[in-house]
């Protein structure tokens, strides 16, 4: 998609439309650009910025918070009009997938039909332009996907159309390389596709594993297929926030950790997953970011969640801190195995005693009873708010 987020805001509110949109924080907040719409880009705003650096570039840009569970639903819309035209179906994120037409398509002329169509009815049925690549590999396709935005079409049809597109590109063209690995690149006097191509020793005993498949991918091998994503593949399921102030208060800590398992619970029980080991996450006041994790027995219980994180907690050490997580890992599908007592009757355990206790404590706290609103709470603007609450009211 085109500046999506962006998108379907100027969609909904045409006042916006020709106005430098900014979504993610607002200035003065902490955080960063989720996405911009194109005039906001011609100030340089970029999606990943610092919001503040944003701002000095865009101080007369419009600010806005993204509204998640909006563009959650127009996803599934975009995804249901796209899959239609699949064999195999790899969706990357919110607003983007890999699509295998090979089967329907039968031939270039075929694929071309395809990508028009879909981008006919992505705009008729939805007010939404996206940019569609046809190419050979996954890597090929997101190459030329990104070639003529907005609402852009363009083709790579074999290896050698791919690499004479970008033989002479930055290394930052290649699928993986981000800022720290071309970092690694430039140092070893390697900038282009084409210097990847004629060093490729030198690539790998830079990059181990991920140098063999930059040496392949510069030559345009690129042979993974579209496989579709499951919430059970994942490695782990998390939830994490930022602070707007550095927090010293570790009792309030404690809280926010509180809650976040509670969503990673959510996210858990929705996918039908349960998980052996809980991971800390801190950044510090000063950037500095560390992890603690440890195995434990299996589950998917906000309250064991949060146990284990508070164990973790106590390991680390106590400065100021900017944002905190936590995460369950080691996951497996519940499927085939037998329910427990305490899950056929949760009401009915220590449990549910145990986590009525701890939303009362935390009412007494803050004056608000999170029990009462926890399917608002698991949406990322409304965590954010009243964990910000908290930080004001502790």
């Amino acid at each position: 998609m085109d500046a999506f987020f962006a998108s379907v805001e100027i969609r909904d509110n045409p006042s916006l439309y020709g106005k430098p949109l900014i979504i993610g924080s607002l200035p003065g907040e902490r955080g960063v650009v989720a996405t911009c719409s194109y005039e906001a880009r011609k100030y340089g705003v970029r999606s990943g910025m610092n919001v503040k650096d944003a701002y000095r570039r865009c101080p007369q840009g419009v600010y806005m918070h993204p509204n998640i569970d909006k563009y959650k639903a127009v996803s599934a819309q975009l995804h249901s009009i796209w899959d239609a035209y699949a064999t195999a179906s790899e969706a990357v994120a919110l607003d983007e997938a890999y699509l295998d037409v090979t089967a329907r398509a039968g031939d270039p002329e075929g694929a071309r039909r395809i990508a028009m169509a879909i981008k006919r009815r992505t705009r008729e049925e939805l007010s939404l332009t996206c940019s569609v690549g046809v190419a050979y590999s996954k890597a090929a396709a997101k190459t030329a996907s990104e070639e003529k935005k907005p609402d852009g079409y363009f083709e790579l049809l074999t290896p050698k159309d791919f690499v004479s597109l970008i033989l002479n590109r930055d290394v930052k063209a290649l699928y993986t390389v981000g800022e720290m690995t071309a970092e690694k690149l430039y140092a070893a006097g390697i900038h282009t596709v084409r210097e990847i191509q004629e060093n490729p020793d030198t690539v790998v005993r830079l990059l181990g594993k991920q140098g063999k498949w930059l040496t392949r991918l510069a030559f345009g091998i690129d042979d993974r297929r579209v496989t579709p994503y499951r919430p059970q593949d994942a490695k782990s399921i998390g939830r994490e926030v930022t602070f707007q102030r550095d927090v010293n208060n570790f009792e309030l800590v404690k809280d926010v950790l509180f809650l976040l398992s509670l969503c990673v619970e959510q996210r858990a029980k929705r996918y039908r997953l349960r998980g052996f080991g809980v991971t800390l996450k801190i950044t510090y006041y000063d950037m500095k970011g560390i992890t603690r994790s440890r195995m434990t027995p299996e589950t998917d219980s906000a309250v064991s969640i949060w146990r284990e994180a508070l164990r973790l907690l106590e390991t680390v050490e106590k400065r100021p801190v900017r944002l905190v997580g936590v995460s369950l890992s080691r996951l497996t599908g519940e499927r085939g195995r037998q329910l427990t007592f305490e899950e056929l009757f949760p009401d009915a355990v220590a449990g549910a005693a145990e986590r009525r206790k701890i939303f009362d404590a935390l009412k007494e706290r803050y004056g608000f009873d999170f029990s009462e609103n926890l399917e608002d709470l698991y949406g990322s603007d409304a965590l954010h708010k009243t964990v910000e609450s908290m930080r004001k009211h502790g």
